[in-house]
Formats: C-alpha cells, sequence, structure tokens
C-alpha cells in the first residue's frame, strides 16, 4: 500500500480540509500520516481512527530578537523531525494545507524530491504555501481566482474539501421558517471564536421585537469567557438559545439554521455553500490582505450571502434590522439558499484524492496529467 502523508496547521481552517482529503484517501486504500503542530490535538480525535497523527513543533517568527531567536528554533525542530519521519516513513507524495505547521514537512519533502501537492483554501496565498508553491508539483485551489500564486500553469481548481457530514447536506433541501414558526439562527466565530460577535450580535437580538425574540432559538459558538454574559443577556430577554465555545455536532447545528451569521474563512465559505445555507458574512479586518473579504466576494456576488463589515455595518443597529428583516422573509432565505449552494464544490475531496492519485504515480506535472490518458476526472 501506498503512504501518503498530510501537513496542515492546527486550526480549524487548514485542518478540517485535510480531515476530509484523509478520509477520501483512506478510501482508496492508502496509508495516511497527519502532521501538526500542538494545537491541532484538539482535532486529532476527530480524524479517522486509521490515520497517523504526528506532532511537529513549528512557529511562526514573532516580534524582537527573542520572538526571532524562539521561531527560528521551533522551525529548526520541525525541521529535524520532519525529515526523520520522512525518511522513516516514505511516502509517495506529501500535500500540504497551508499555515506554518505545513512547512516543515513539505519543505523536506521537497528537498528529498517527493512529490508534493500545495492546497490553498483562502482567494489568496497564504504565505507557507507562496513559499512551497514554487516547487510544488501542483498547485491546488479553492476558489477560481486565488491572488499570489507563483506559476499558474500548475494550478487546478478543485474547491475546498469539507467534512464528510457537511457534504451530506448538499442534497438536502433548505426549508425555511414561516413568519410564525421556530427560526434557528447560528452564529460562528471560527475556531478562535470572535469578541465582536460576542459583543453585537447578542445586543442585535435584543433590540428585536417580542414577537420576533419569541421565534428565535439561537445556537452561539464564542470564547469561554463570554459565555455567562451572553447567557445571562439571552435569558433576561426571553431568547432561547445554547451558547458553548465548540460545537461537537456542528453539522446538525447547521442543518438546523435558517440563517448563519459567519466569518469568511474559506471552510466556513466551502461548509455554508455545500449545505445552502444563508448567511450574512463578517469577515476578519484585521488580515493585511484582507483574505476573508475576498474569500466572500464570489458568494456575496451571486447572491448567496450578505456582507457586513465590523467598523462599518456590523453594528447592532443595523443587524438588529436585517436579522428582523429576513426573519419574515422566507422566500429571500429560500433564493440566497439556492444561490449558496451553485458556489459549492461538493466533491472537492475526490477532486483533490484524483489529484493526489496522480502524484502517487509519478506523474510531475499538470501538463503531464491532462495529456496522460489514463488521468482520473478532476
Amino acid at each position: 500500500m501506498k503512504t501518503v502523508v498530510l501537513c496542515a496547521g492546527g486550526t480549524g481552517g487548514h485542518f478540517f480540509p485535510a480531515k476530509a482529503l484523509a478520509s477520501d484517501l483512506l478510501s482508496r486504500g492508502y496509508i495516511v500520516h497527519f502532521f501538526c503542530d500542538e494545537r491541532g490535538q484538539k482535532y486529532k480525535n476527530q480524524l479517522p481512527g486509521q490515520v497517523i497523527f504526528h506532532v511537529v513543533p513549528c512557529g511562526t517568527m514573532g516580534k524582537g530578537l527573542k520572538g526571532k531567536v524562539s521561531g527560528m528554533s521551533k522551525l529548526g525542530l520541525g525541521l529535524v523531525k520532519s525529515l526523520q519521519l520522512l525518511l522513516k516513513i516514505k511516502p509517495s507524495a506529501v500535500i500540504g494545507f497551508g499555515g506554518y505547521p505545513s512547512y516543515p514537512g513539505m519543505y523536506i519533502a521537497q528537498m528529498l524530491k517527493i512529490p508534493t501537492i500545495v492546497h490553498e483554501q483562502n482567494a489568496v496565498m497564504g504565505k507557507a504555501n507562496m513559499a512551497l508553491s514554487k516547487k510544488a508539483t501542483t498547485i491546488a485551489v479553492s476558489m477560481p481566482l486565488v491572488k499570489e500564486v507563483a506559476d499558474s500553469k500548475k494550478v487546478l481548481l478543485t474547491g475546498n474539501p469539507v467534512r464528510q457530514e457537511i457534504a451530506d447536506l448538499y442534497t438536502q433541501p433548505y426549508s425555511p421558517s414561516d413568519k410564525n414558526d421556530a427560526f434557528y439562527l447560528y452564529v460562528v466565530g471560527g475556531s478562535l471564536g470572535a469578541k465582536s460577535f460576542s459583543d453585537v450580535v447578542p445586543m442585535a437580538l435584543k433590540s428585536l421585537s417580542k414577537e420576533l425574540r419569541s421565534r428565535l432559538f439561537v445556537f452561539q459558538q464564542t470564547k469561554e469567557e463570554d459565555i455567562p454574559a451572553i447567557r445571562a443577556l439571552y435569558k433576561q430577554n426571553g431568547i432561547d438559545a445554547n451558547v458553548r465555545s465548540f460545537f461537537e455536532d456542528a453539522h446538525e447545528k447547521l442543518r438546523q439554521s435558517h440563517l448563519v451569521i459567519s466569518r469568511g474563512g474559506a471552510s466556513a465559505v466551502a461548509e455554508l455553500t455545500t449545505a445552502g445555507r444563508p448567511a450574512i458574512y463578517v469577515p476578519y479586518p484585521h488580515h493585511v490582505d484582507q483574505q476573508q473579504k475576498h474569500n466572500v466576494s464570489h458568494v456575496v456576488a451571486a447572491k448567496g450571502g450578505w456582507l457586513m463589515e465590523e467598523g462599518d455595518s456590523f453594528n447592532a443597529e443595523d443587524l438588529a434590522k436585517k436579522i428582523a428583516e429576513l426573519m419574515v422573509s422566507p422566500e429571500l432565505l429560500f433564493n440566497t439558499a439556492e444561490a449558496a449552494r451553485q458556489c459549492a464544490t461538493p466533491d472537492a475531496a475526490r477532486k483533490l484524492g484524483n489529484i493526489v492519485s496522480v502524484a502517487v504515480q509519478g506523474w510531475k506535472s499538470v501538463e503531464e496529467q491532462q495529456s496522460t490518458s489514463g488521468e482520473p476526472s478532476i
């Protein structure tokens, strides 16, 4: 059996697409190893049992001399451990999903002349992927227009793999809430939570009419320290709510939801469009390249969601007006859900798995893949 290594950063946006590919590769009979940093330990138990998990140290270059020395030291340790592991594992291909922790394994694989595939989830290529893409066999992208790609000739559009339980929602129709029925609102601030959501969303919901509040049921994922205050506010205002730092059954919350308020991370966009859920997107505002705003632009342009930006329209008053409008507009929500679904690539894991299979067979370039009669359908 052939062996494949997946390298990913330890946040959900990098980890979960890699998990989705791991499931696909296992179904093809591959042995799958997974390289991640310490942060990935919290997701480790969500991987299929056959996946072999390794913690590979790596750190970002911090500020000042001390931060840079610490970052370089962790990177050095990661490179050494990756070398030891790859020489032992002898993989046929290595796939990187971005984030600094993906760099050591991918870099060493390229030094050892092992075929490598870069998968970029975002509309703007990240620094680690940008550096690695120059020597990668193939660059797989999630969105049609990805900025900062080193070599466009190596690019294949696959979409962003989602967990199977999310992919299963693609074929389930969206059922809008009638004007007098319960209305499920799912608020998710990304794998690290979102402080602004904790501040703005509860105040917006508090200001809704009593009639609308009585229909609401809120699932809100937020930071642990914000939970008591949010729960108390909802209780005081007669709003049924389930507030947690993490939902193990996020796919079930997504299935139940009539409307979602979300960041614009690549995985969030992929999951919401695959599930066909209307969403208010609030991109994280502090990325220099504004990657989350770019991530959601094609969905918003297709009328599959709405954009509200921090420091502008994302405030309690404007958000309350939007939610109030949508709660009495089932036709609009239905049409938006269907438009969102049109932006999805529900078979992204299969497409990426096909590319891995091509690399394992030994073809070195996109041109060779396209000219080979035995090419899998991508």
